[in-house]
């Protein structure tokens, strides 16, 4: 599974003993959040686009309330979507392309994290 030209797994990027590191997160997403598309290279958005996509795979399998919450449900519908291969970045995608699916990633990182943080007590983030 090659995330755009970087040669690096989304597997590689987890570890799926991990726990959830709410500050972590939270610091990635933001900072994704902050690149700028006029003056963020390809390059850059390629490093970025492992970690991200990890901390959603790993929101992902958390317990979040879907059950109960169809706003949940939507957002991991929408997450599970983002991660899927068939909508992941390559070589090819334009660097455009690129960008908004970084940030759609974080958005909705951002999103699940606020959902772990309140369901499990912690401050939100």
């Amino acid at each position: 599974m090659t995330v755009a030209s970087t040669g690096k797994t989304f597997e590689a990027a987890e570890d799926d003993d991990a726990s959830i590191d709410v500050e972590t997160i939270s610091s990635r997403t933001h900072t994704v959040l902050g690149l700028r598309m006029d003056t963020t290279t390809r390059a850059a958005m390629d490093r970025h686009l492992p970690a991200i996509a990890g901390h959603l795979n790993r929101l992902l399998r958390e317990d979040l309330g879907a059950d109960d919450d169809s706003e949940v449900r939507q957002l991991l519908r929408e997450g599970t979507m983002l991660v899927d291969l068939t909508n992941r970045p390559t070589a090819e995608t334009p660097t455009f392309g690129t960008y908004f699916y970084l940030r759609g990633v974080a958005l909705v990182t951002r999103r699940l994290l606020w959902i772990y943080s309140e369901r499990n007590g912690l401050d939100a983030p």
